[in-house]
């Protein structure tokens, strides 16, 4: 017998010994947010000084169209389209994770302060040691590790409660906040400038050189999550049910902690610390696919969604003027805020 919540579950064979069971709601919002995301996708590639029609910028990716319309659609706009998809999804299954973990909405590597700490990685690098794109991601990794250390180990008592681990991200993060201020009037004056608007999140001026690493790191901490299998609705149920079940708590909340902070620092090191995107979209993820808990897949098409919006957004507002796209998310989620207390106040 099995139990399916009320919602309608396909089951899937692949062979006589392997089978899996799939929820219907959810696969059909991950479907609509993929393909909501590619068509904005066409559609900045087609858009700028250099105008394209959606056919041509499919035949351009085929290898087809003309030759300035493939040097414009493939070398110089594909890079950011597929860097805005790729980090969306980090960030929005790296604010799956952290929410499922302390079970709490507000448990987004920008809260707690994992982001912060990846920025303030990245300065001391840019103060201390030089610029460089390897340079500043290894800062970013590195900064994101010791920050979730520090946090990790202030909130241990007896275990890592959700609550407090939130708590301490906060005093934490507002303390290299400050640290981080500190650096920038240290610096001279282009660095400052460079960092500051490093600062805001951007994709301004990324290209293929940034796709490969972004995309083969992020695609091996996805397999990561993966191995771990469905650990990490477990853990969403209480300690003491993970436990029941078979679970090795600490250590496996642990191994999601890493994960979670490197997909963080990834994002960061690539396009500087974006804001509300992992905290949005494993809540806009659940709310449309009205499971029970946080699911990783549709956190991630929505983080993609997102992003990849707020980037086409970003490029076309106020054009030929190209705005962080840090901005833009940032004003999103200030109005998905406004309308969640509207809500909330309403009922």
């Amino acid at each position: 017998m099995s139990v399916d919540f009320g919602r309608r579950v396909l089951t899937v064979r692949a062979g006589r010994h392997v089978s899996g069971r799939l929820a219907v709601r959810p696969a059909l919002i991950c479907l609509l947010l993929t393909a909501g995301a590619l068509a904005i996708a066409v559609l900045a590639l087609g858009t700028g000084e250099f105008t394209l029609t959606p056919g041509q910028v499919v035949q351009a990716l085929a290898g087809d169209g003309t030759r300035a319309a493939r040097l414009v659609v493939v070398e110089w706009r594909l890079p950011r389209v597929l860097l805005a998809l790729v980090i969306g999804a980090a960030l929005g299954l790296a604010g799956a994770i952290f929410q499922a973990l302390t079970r709490n909405p507000l448990g987004s590597p920008d809260v707690i302060g994992f982001t912060t700490g990846a920025y303030t990685g990245v300065l001391i690098v840019i103060v201390f040691v030089g610029n460089g794109y390897f340079l500043t991601a290894a800062g970013a990794l590195a900064g994101g590790l010791v920050t979730a250390t520090l946090v990790y180990l202030l909130a241990f008592r007896r275990g890592v409660q959700g609550f407090r681990l939130i708590v301490v991200g906060i005093a934490v993060s507002a303390m290299l906040s400050s640290a981080n201020q500190w650096f920038i009037i240290k610096v001279d004056l282009q660095a400052a400038y460079a960092a500051a608007l490093w600062g805001q999140g951007t994709l301004n001026g990324l290209g293929w050189a940034q796709v490969t690493p972004v995309v083969v790191t992020v695609g091996a901490l996805v397999l990561g999550l993966l191995a771990y299998g469905p650990r990490l609705g477990l853990l969403e149920m209480g300690e003491d049910a993970a436990a029941a079940l078979g679970v090795r708590v600490e250590p496996v909340r642990l191994a999601y902690l890493v994960i979670g902070v490197a997909l963080t620092a990834v994002a960061t090191a690539a396009a500087g610390p974006i804001s509300f995107v992992a905290l949005a979209a494993p809540q806009l993820a659940q709310r449309l696919t009205r499971a029970p808990g946080i699911a990783l897949a549709p956190a991630a098409a929505m983080g993609a969604f997102l992003l990849m919006l707020s980037d086409w957004l970003a490029q076309r507002a106020f054009a030929p003027t190209q705005l962080p796209v840090g901005v833009v998310t940032v004003s999103v989620g200030g109005i998905y805020f406004v309308w969640l207390l509207v809500r909330q106040a309403r009922r």
